[in-house]
């Protein structure tokens, strides 16, 4: 291990948050501006009922990856998020897709655990709260 660069790990997790958070909003806005076309996928997919599913899915994209980008809440939202992913790769497997189509999928659960584990990093509202780690939940 190169301890020098051990300095930037808060940054490299700032930077892995930031990332995670903005490929959330960019793939749940759309599914919140139009929830009935999204229930309708969701139907279609096998979800059903879409407009439940659908809605949650929208909400914890979009929520969650706003959430994260400011570092609240970050290792609940990422477990979401990661739960969310896990789903959507089992789907893909059990529908019999091809890695290409889900792999970016087990990339974003990847990502999800090592934040779920790691927290939040650097400037992260999540940060002003640390006396909170200390109750026993």
């Amino acid at each position: 291990m190169i301890s020098i660069l051990l300095i930037w790990s808060d940054v490299a997790i700032f930077l892995m948050r930031i990332f995670f958070g903005a490929i959330f909003i960019i793939y749940g806005w759309p599914k919140i501006r139009s929830l009935k076309k999204n229930a309708k996928d969701f139907n279609k997919m096998g979800f059903k009922p879409g407009i439940l599913w659908g809605t949650i899915v929208a909400l914890i994209e979009f929520i969650g990856g706003l959430a994260l980008i400011f570092g609240f809440l970050t290792q609940i939202f990422a477990f979401l998020l990661t739960v969310q992913m896990a789903v959507a790769t089992g789907w893909k497997i059990k529908n019999k897709k091809p890695f290409k189509d889900f792999q970016f999928d087990v990339a974003l659960v990847v990502i999800g655990l090592a934040l779920i584990t790691l927290g939040a990093g650097i400037y992260a509202i999540d940060n002003t709260f640390q006396f909170l780690s200390y109750l026993p939940l």
